[in-house]
């Protein structure tokens, strides 16, 4: 009997290309989204927000939030009344939001029926956290057998909740599941995590690579430990 090929095991994609194949898919699949709303695509949110963490906002003391919206429930739209009923929701949706936005926030299209939100600018993230309950309380959007629609919401701080891209959107992106398992239809603050030392689930070798890997990037071992263990639940959608 021929042996059984092996099984490939792909790379498991980070947060960020996460985000830029769920933009690309959405180009692809749902243009007519895009080209009714015109916003920036998750890629654009990448390179933006990488950007503004790099530049001297912090020194300048400007408050840099971001907030990543999803729609509950979204998925029996599609099912039930079909894409294009589902594509008009979004579309809605997405002006609802930016016709709601201030001055100083940029709304993209990460994908599917998320939206990202980055603020930068003089206001607190206290102020920006109850403009984001508003927003979401206001939320008039209704699916087409007239049930009210409704958005969770979770949202990070920069260089207080994280000072990278990938660590500040995991938070923003924690936030959000945090506030969906507790009920949805709500909005969640990054929240400090309780920190597990190192133990002896890992062999030395791996110990000693990690420590060199942080040494050569320059990035904390917690911090690459996090997102090894984000990419693995992501993987197997957990």
């Amino acid at each position: 009997m021929a042996e059984k090929a092996s099984k490939k095991i792909e790379r498991p994609v980070t947060v960020g290309e996460h985000m830029e194949l769920n933009a690309k898919n959405t180009q692809k699949k749902h243009t007519a989204v895009n080209d009714a709303l015109k916003f920036p695509t998750g890629e654009q949110f990448e390179k933006d927000l990488t950007a503004i963490l790099e530049s001297d906002c912090e020194a300048n003391g400007e408050t840099v939030v971001i907030a990543l919206t999803d729609l509950d429930n979204f998925l029996h739209i599609n099912t039930d009344f079909g894409r294009d009923v589902g594509d008009k929701v979004l579309i809605e949706t997405g002006l609802y939001i930016k016709n709601r936005l201030p001055k100083d926030a940029t709304v993209y299209r990460i994908g599917g029926d998320e939206f990202g939100i980055i603020f930068k600018g003089d206001t607190e993230r206290e102020e920006i956290f109850l403009f984001l309950n508003e927003l979401k309380n206001g939320f008039d959007v209704k699916s087409p057998d007239g049930t009210k629609q409704t958005m969770t919401i979770g949202m990070a701080t920069a260089f207080i909740d994280a000072s990278r891209y990938a660590e500040l959107v995991r938070k923003a992106d924690g936030a959000l599941y945090r506030a969906k398992i507790n009920g949805r239809n709500r909005v969640a603050m990054a929240k400090e995590e309780k920190m597990v030392p190192k133990t002896s689930h890992y062999t030395q070798d791996q110990l000693q690579r990690l420590n060199k890997l942080s040494k050569t990037e320059g990035i904390g071992e917690a911090i690459l430990l996090r997102e090894a263990l984000d990419m693995l639940l992501k993987k197997y959608d957990v």
